[in-house]
């Protein structure tokens, strides 16, 4: 009952309630969707809650400390709420979510009674079943470096520290060719070495996958024409003439980070480490056995 205001726990005592359940969705790309579980749409905070979706959710377990809060919500697929390809494309892949018990007479009564975001999210049969974790998920993260010659860092995240919109790091151009969501063709893609890319990303900025993107497998020419494959098809229709932006790629050696990217000082790898055969060395007559450094 924490976090309820006077006027909303003063209903509840009332024993006859006028309760319904309320979500809000926001996704990653920012598009908003609200359910309840009531039969009438009800609005508050600029988001209207639609009752069609038939979503229902399980009973809600939380506790004090660390434990993370969870629950399930369940409901239809349908071309107006949650659809079955945008799903499949990932778009709800942890997806901030809103809990509230709203008194449907008067909408500013309400508690807040869940935040938190999308995990496991399940289809089947016309349906969707999706897992809801508290906001202390986050908590069983593994945090700290990992002690490893490649570099860790992601490249243009907050420790590579590499702008991406370096001029001769990436391509923005339509699609001429694509085959199996998977693999991409251009007949005249100059000024980038072969491999360039490789490592590297793409992403779709308009059509029907808008904001999805791929990791970069190889980059190479064939039969006369620049081709860019995926590690995995992209998870929404990609058709000729949509526009697209290759990244280029980066294979975590300290020597790629100096060369491409003139970016050692930001290296997040350990490259003087001893490789396991070290361990392996004993003393000999003859040779070199000093012990110094290895490079």
């Amino acid at each position: 009952m924490a976090g309820m205001n006077t006027a909303f726990r003063e209903h509840v005592a009332k024993g006859l309630t006028t309760l319904a359940r309320c979500w809000a969705i926001t996704r990653a790309d920012g598009v908003r969707y609200g359910f309840t579980d009531h039969d009438l749409a009800i609005e508050f905070d600029g988001i209207t809650f639609r009752a069609d979706t038939g979503l229902s959710a399980v009973a809600l377990q939380q506790s004090t400390g660390l434990s993370v809060d969870n629950t399930e919500a369940i409901g239809g697929l349908s071309d107006a709420s949650v659809r079955e390809a945008d799903i499949e494309a990932g778009r709800f892949d942890g997806a901030e979510v809103l809990a509230w018990m709203v008194n449907w007479v008067d909408p500013g009564m309400r508690w807040l009674q869940f935040r938190g975001s999308i995990g496991e999210l399940r289809r089947s049969g016309g349906a969707f079943q999706a897992e809801l974790r508290g906001l202390t998920e986050a908590l069983n993260r593994p945090l700290g470096r990992v002690y490893q010659k490649p570099c860790s860092a992601v490249l243009g995240d907050g420790n590579c520290q590499f702008s991406m919109s370096s001029s001769g790091y990436s391509e923005t151009l339509t699609v001429a060719e694509v085959d199996g969501l998977q693999v991409f063709s251009w007949a005249e893609l100059n000024g980038f070495e072969p491999g360039w890319f490789a490592r590297g990303r793409l992403v779709v900025l308009d059509g029907a996958a808008e904001g999805l993107w791929g990791q970069i497998k190889h980059d190479r020419f064939r039969d006369g024409m620049r081709v860019v494959e995926l590690w995995e098809p992209v998870r929404g229709a990609v058709a000729a003439g949509d526009l697209v932006r290759i990244e280029a790629g980066c294979d975590k050696r300290m020597e790629t980070c100096r060369l491409k990217f003139n970016n050692l000082v930001n290296f997040q790898g350990f490259p003087d480490i001893p490789s396991e055969d070290w361990m392996m060395a004993v003393p000999k007559q003859s040779g070199r056995n000093s012990g110094g450094s290895r490079r």
